[in-house]
């Protein structure tokens, strides 16, 4: 089978779409809370409100069948880690308040409109735990990456039942990657293992809790990897130029990318 072109893929979300509607799916309007670190924050782009990734995200996710309105909060924080967002701390009590906004809109409204209206969590970690040093936690095993991941999860499901969780694979960097933290080959090879555990637990919670959890995007890290001369910032650090954040351009993949799995986490039905 040849390779999907980018109008071929929306093609395929259209046509996803089209069934949807024949099988009675109904429209919905999305209340997104995106998770994160600074590449979910826009660290590497010029202008956050234009291009972070949860802005480009919501802007493909209104041009979709299906999808009424689409409201969001980034919470990314820079140099944040697993850790950083356990619950009790700041960063993860900021996540509860923006959800608790939009889940407070949509208990307004009647209860038939309440079955079209879905929070969302898209969550990205993964960077900073993977780091040598530096960051709160680092360096993050693969079976601690899984534990502070599996508090997360529980604790946004019993506040938010009806909610979906999208876990989304973080980006390639390259081997040198050293500024105030150090990353290098290590971290990244620490933040490759990470893949799977994010499998697992979506395999996990698919058996406890049908289609709360789901893999998000599977693509960022080999993308990135191939593409980084022209979809990541050329940063100074310790051990040359490194690439860390995506770009304008990255950024908007990414964002796109992002938004492909929430719009499918929305509207497939659990297996």
């Amino acid at each position: 089978m040849g390779k999907l072109t980018k109008g071929n893929r929306w093609l395929l979300i259209a046509v996803f779409a089209l069934i949807c509607s024949f099988n009675g799916v109904k429209e919905k309007s999305l209340h997104i809370v995106f998770i994160g670190d600074s590449i979910t924050f826009g660290a590497g782009v010029t202008d956050r409100d234009q291009f972070a990734p949860p802005v480009i995200a919501a802007s493909y996710l209104k041009q979709m069948p299906l999808v009424k309105n689409v409201h969001f909060f980034n919470a990314g924080k820079s140099g944040a880690t697993t850790v950083d967002f356990l619950p009790g701390t700041g960063n993860f009590n900021r996540a509860v308040q923006a959800a608790d906004g939009f889940n407070r809109d949509i208990q307004q409204l009647s209860e038939e409109q309440r079955k079209t209206d879905l929070l969302v969590f898209s969550i990205m970690l993964g960077t900073n735990d993977s780091a040598i040093e530096g960051p709160n936690g680092a360096p993050v095993t693969p079976d601690r990456y899984r534990q502070n991941l599996t508090v997360i999860i529980d604790r946004l499901l019993v506040l938010y039942p009806a909610c979906k969780i999208v876990l989304q694979e973080a980006p390639w960097y390259s081997d040198n990657t050293y500024n105030g933290s150090k990353y290098l080959k290590a971290g990244r090879e620490r933040l490759l293992s990470y893949q799977p555990v994010l499998s697992a637990l979506v395999a996990s919670y698919k058996k406890e809790k049908p289609g709360s959890v789901l893999l998000g995007d599977k693509t960022a890290f080999s993308y990135f990897k191939k593409n980084y001369a022209h979809a990541m910032k050329p940063e100074k650090g310790h051990q040359g130029i490194f690439y860390l954040h995506p770009d304008n351009s990255g950024s908007t993949v990414l964002g796109d990318k992002w938004a492909k799995a929430i719009y499918k986490a929305a509207f497939k039905n659990p297996d």
